[in-house]
Formats: structure tokens, C-alpha cells, sequence
């Protein structure tokens, strides 16, 4: 079934990427999500491997850059952890690695999401460039707006935010724009240097772990 799904998607974006979900809830091995990912990245010619962004998540997508796989890193909740990625990932080339903030739900727990947006790409600036910003959990028109300020290399959003852009004429944020936060609490930016091993990192996060039992659920209440 998801074969399927995954190779019709493939067909009607054949210039663009699919992201591959590897099944993984917290006592799923690297091991047994690279064997995932290295099958999965056999399907379609455009996959991106997504790994979630624990310890073992980022082991697999450490071993598959090694191999040559394209991953992208999710349910990211925090600067330090946007670091681990980067570090994991280091040596892979441009478009093989994508990083994706999810940054709707970090507005649901009162927090400004797109703060992180912000602050990871002002810390990638001392990067080399391999690691690519995929802004995702976009909840509003704004939300969409703001990233592209910002620069975010991809934006995933609903269709729904897509036609508000389009009624609008496609319109790019100029030097005017301005971010409504509505009263969300900011997140300071830290000052997170990028040359440490991967699993130096407190990648810890609420967020990720409870990210990781809704996926597991979800896909086991779908097959089952």
C-alpha cells in the first residue's frame, strides 16, 4: 500500500523529492531503520529517507549519508538538535540532507515556531551549505509568508495556504514585512557551534518523542 502511494506521488513530481517515512517508534533500532530506509530509497528515483531526530533516528541517517542515500531529519523541535543533524550528516552534498522544523506545533505548546526557523538558519550560516531548511507544519498564510523571508530552502504546506497565496497574486514578502507572533513566547537564539560530534548534542524534546508515538500509532492502526 505504501509502495503505492509513494510511487504516485513519484509520478507526478518527477522533478521534485518524496519523503519516505522509515516506521520507527522508541524502540526501534538504527539498524532496523536503515534497513527500512535502504529498501524504501529503492522504490522511487526521487526519495528523501525520513529518520526522526532521536539518537537512533540519527544514527540511521548517519550510516545511510554514509551510503549514499538522500534523508531529510524530522520532528525537529530545537536548535541543538538542527545541530546534531548537521553534524551527523557532515560531508554529504547539497541536496542530500533536509532538516525539517515543524514549527505548527511548536505555536500549539505557546512557543514561537517560527523563532526556530530563524535561529537555525542564522547558526547554518557558519556551515557549509549541506543541510537544507524544509519548514514544515505550516498552519497559516503568514507562516508560509515569513519563511520565505526568512530564506527556508522548503516549505511544505497545505494546499488550502497555497490557493490564499495564489488569490494574492503570488506575492514575495518585501523589506516591509512584518511577523505577527500574536503574543507566542520568542525563542532566543544560542550561540551553538557545529564542529561537535553528532552525539555530543542534547537532541532531548517533548515534542519529538510524543512526534514518534503518534506516528507508530497512526501507522499501526492503518495496517492493522
Amino acid at each position: 500500500f505504501y509502495r503505492g502511494v509513494v510511487s504516485t506521488i513519484s509520478g507526478l513530481l518527477p522533478g521534485g523529492s518524496v519523503s519516505v517515512e522509515v516506521y520507527a517508534d522508541k524502540t526501534t533500532t538504527a539498524e532496523k531503520m536503515l534497513a527500512q530506509g535502504r529498501e524504501m530509497f529503492g522504490w522511487v528515483p526521487n526519495a528523501h529517507i525520513k529518520f526522526p531526530t532521536s539518537r537512533e533516528g540519527l544514527r540511521a541517517a548517519h550510516e545511510a549519508v554514509k551510503a549514499g542515500l538522500r534523508v531529510n531529519l524530522t520532528l525537529v523541535f530545537s536548535q541543538e538538535q538542527a545541530a546534531a543533524v548537521y553534524a551527523a550528516t557532515a560531508g554529504a552534498k547539497k541536496g542530500q540532507v533536509f532538516l525539517s522544523p515543524f514549527i505548527g506545533r511548536l505555536d500549539d505548546g505557546g512557543e514561537n515556531g517560527m523563532d526556530l526557523i530563524a535561529n537555525i538558519l542564522r547558526m547554518y550560516q557558519q556551515g557549509d551549505g549541506h543541510v537544507e531548511v524544509l519548514t514544515a507544519s505550516v498552519r497559516s498564510l503568514d507562516h508560509f509568508l515569513y519563511a520565505l523571508k526568512l530564506g527556508s530552502d522548503i516549505i511544505t504546506a497545505p494546499f488550502d495556504i497555497l490557493k490564499q497565496w495564489g488569490e494574492k497574486g503570488l506575492s514575495l514578502p518585501g523589506a516591509g514585512y512584518s511577523y505577527d507572533a500574536k503574543g507566542l513566547r520568542p525563542i532566543p537564539y544560542r550561540d551553538i557551534g557545529l564542529a561537535k560530534t553528532w552525539d555530543s548534542y542534547d537532541i532531548r524534546h517533548e515534542l519529538t518523542d510524543k512526534g514518534m508515538e503518534r506516528f507508530s500509532a497512526d501507522w499501526n492502526a492503518l495496517i492493522g
